[in-house]
């Protein structure tokens, strides 16, 4: 499939990336989960994992910098453990991607965003998730690398990294340096997703590897009006245009993948 083959896609996928740029400005994360679930609606779902992943990594760029060079190192140091085992785990992810089928994927995507939604929201908790936090969200080499495998493979494959948003989230951390380590954490995996998808012939042709890359533009863009906004719009605010968004868009995935529309 070649994206962006009329004006009407072009202009609906700028609104997409800028869109889900903003998102990521404002609130920290976002970019990725909501420019591919939203591509996903409408692109077959591998598609939109591996067009996501050059405009991914302009956004991480321009957010890492966020950080000091010595919070850089620090911090490198701190969670190597995690970042180390994800990056094996994300070209895994990456390998097996055209081996899904695209229904049940579209599903799983789905389920994925809405479940985000659902374990985010303060007075809705999934059964067994507290558990799961106090036993494997601790910052040990082996929970890191278990936790960052898994996770890694995950985000290979869908471009979903909310496991990495939770897990450093319950660090505990000041709202600028969360979203730096993010940052830090999703440049390096894309960075190497970007390499390994060209080597395993994920781009189907030239037009899609340059209109991923062009992407880059918009998407920079909306990071930089998000982070603009940040200071200006409440915490609660945010959390609901994220989530707002992400559970129309996994609704939508849902009823896509069924069949329904």
């Amino acid at each position: 499939m070649v994206v962006a083959s009329s004006p009407v896609m072009l202009v609906g996928l700028v609104a997409v990336v800028l869109l889900a740029g903003a998102v990521n400005g404002l609130a920290g994360f976002g970019f990725a989960l909501v420019g591919t679930m939203a591509l996903a609606t409408v692109i077959d779902p591998p598609t939109a994992v591996v067009f996501m992943i050059a405009p991914i990594l302009a956004v991480n760029v321009s957010l890492v910098r966020e950080l000091s060079l010595s919070q850089l190192q620090s911090c490198g140091k701190r969670f190597g453990p995690l970042v180390g085992a994800a990056l094996v785990g994300t070209v895994f992810g990456l390998a097996v991607i055209d081996r899904l089928p695209q229904a049940p994927l579209k599903v799983g995507l789905g389920l994925l965003s809405l479940a985000f939604v659902l374990t985010a929201q303060q007075t809705v908790a999934l059964p067994g998730f507290d558990r799961l936090k106090r036993t494997c969200f601790v910052e040990t080499t082996p929970a890191m690398v278990a936790i960052g495998g898994v996770s890694g493979a995950l985000f290979g494959g869908t471009n979903v990294g909310v496991q990495f948003v939770a897990y450093v989230r319950s660090r505990d951390l000041p709202d600028g340096l969360f979203v730096g380590i993010l940052a830090m954490i999703f440049l390096g995996l894309n960075g190497v997703r970007l390499l390994a998808a060209g080597a395993l012939g994920l781009y189907p042709s030239a037009t899609l590897l340059l209109a991923s890359v062009a992407a880059a533009i918009p998407a920079v863009l909306g990071v930089a009006i998000g982070s603009r906004l940040r200071s200006r719009v409440t915490e609660r605010h945010r959390r609901a245009v994220v989530l707002g968004l992400l559970t129309v868009i996994g609704v939508r995935l849902v009823v896509g993948g069924l069949g329904v529309a």
